[in-house]
């Protein structure tokens, strides 16, 4: 397992995984009808913009293995991480983990004191494991469909 920096050639593979994840591990907490307004194919070729910008500008890192993208994860330059995901093939494999410590490494490296984060239903039980707490349980909209997540919040102290 290689964790290193992204690059702007990840983002395809990046963009599959995320909806193939978000489309398998999911599915378990929220409905297909959800799945589809989180997660939609047809925002696919918008993604790769968007993201590829956003990513660019976060910290972002990426965990390879063999040359294919098994996770990857971004924060802000003020502590908010955005995103975690790994791919839907190599679940439970300590590779959420080396991601999320990597990051809270960088942030102590920036001088942060807290990390935030929404957390889905599903990665709830990750990241309270990690020492995140809730801060409220919330319903964001996503293409007029509502779904549940979690605000959470470390204190890196």
């Amino acid at each position: 397992m290689i964790i290193r920096t992204f690059t702007e050639q990840d983002i395809s593979q990046i963009v599959t995984l995320f909806y193939d994840t978000v489309h398998s591990v999911n599915k378990q907490d929220y409905s297909q009808e959800q799945l589809n307004a989180w997660a939609s194919y047809e925002d696919e070729s918008q993604r790769l913009s968007t993201w590829k910008d956003a990513l660019s500008r976060n910290i972002t890192l990426v965990v390879e293995n063999n040359g294919v993208i098994t996770g990857f994860a971004d924060m802000t330059l003020e502590g908010y991480l955005d995103r975690l995901f790994v791919h839907k093939d190599y679940q439970r494999q300590g590779i959420a983990k080396a991601l999320v410590n990597t990051l809270e490494t960088e942030a102590r490296g920036l001088g942060l004191t807290e990390i935030r984060t929404e957390a889905s239903i599903t990665a709830k039980p990750f990241f309270e494991q990690a020492g995140y707490k809730v801060v409220r349980q919330q319903v964001v909209e996503r293409k007029g469909v509502k779904l549940e997540n979690y605000l959470m919040l470390k204190s890196l102290h």
